[in-house]
């Protein structure tokens, strides 16, 4: 059991200041916990994970310019020991079994009971993975129906690779290629390398379209 000198420390990363505000309250009243961190700016926090190096970070996914999905390796570089819970409000099997993939150590449905959340944590922490009972009903639904996620063939969203995942939100918030060339340090010429490999495997032909899509695979909100 964590005794008070033993709280766990967590990072919350979401975008939405009011729904952030929200879960920092709800984390502020669970005595096991001590918050170290909070940010709707995900690239801007992976540095302050880098320096906090938190017990567990709650992530979510739907957020501009980097998701939660891809936020998951490049926190594991920065910190091993960190567990990460990711928070959506998406229940279906493509997201939880890409979170899953990238290196998650549970998911939590945005829609779940508040006592779900100082679970989650705890679990975590403890070393164990922790589902969401509503997120584990849905994908039982969906096996009993025999329904699969989305890009379950490997073409779509699911072959970008994590670099093309991160080009690929930056241009569908309306980044230049010179602009995503700055912001993930690569030369000119590699963004708009990748901008064509994006076009091809995704077979959008406009910024509009990339936006359209990233909106439809609920990896950039509205």
């Amino acid at each position: 059991m964590t005794t008070e000198n033993q709280r766990i420390s967590v990072f919350l990363l979401d975008d939405q200041a009011i729904l952030r505000a929200g879960i920092r309250s709800l984390l502020e009243g669970m005595p096991e916990v001590e918050i170290i961190g909070d940010s709707g700016d995900p690239r801007a926090a992976l540095e302050e994970i880098g320096e906090a190096r938190p017990d567990v970070v709650l992530l979510d996914i739907t957020m501009p310019g980097l998701s939660g999905i891809d936020a998951i390796p490049q926190i594991r570089k920065l910190s091993r020991r960190t567990k990460i819970v990711m928070l959506s409000h998406h229940e279906g099997q493509t997201f939880v079994d890409e979170s899953i993939k990238a290196g998650a150590d549970g998911y939590l449905s945005k829609d779940s009971d508040p006592e779900e959340m100082s679970l989650a944590i705890r679990s975590v922490f403890r070393g164990n993975a922790y589902v969401s009972p509503k997120v584990s009903g849905t994908l039982l639904n969906q096996v009993r129906g025999g329904r699969r996620g989305t890009d379950s063939d490997g073409t779509g969203i699911a072959s970008l690779t994590p670099r093309e995942r991160e080009v690929f939100q930056l241009l569908a918030i309306g980044k230049s290629n010179k602009q995503v060339a700055f912001e993930l340090s690569m030369s000119l010429s590699t963004a708009k390398k990748h901008r064509e490999n994006l076009q091809r495997k995704l077979n959008v032909h406009s910024a509009a379209e990339l936006a359209r899509l990233a909106i439809r695979e609920g990896l950039l909100s509205t």
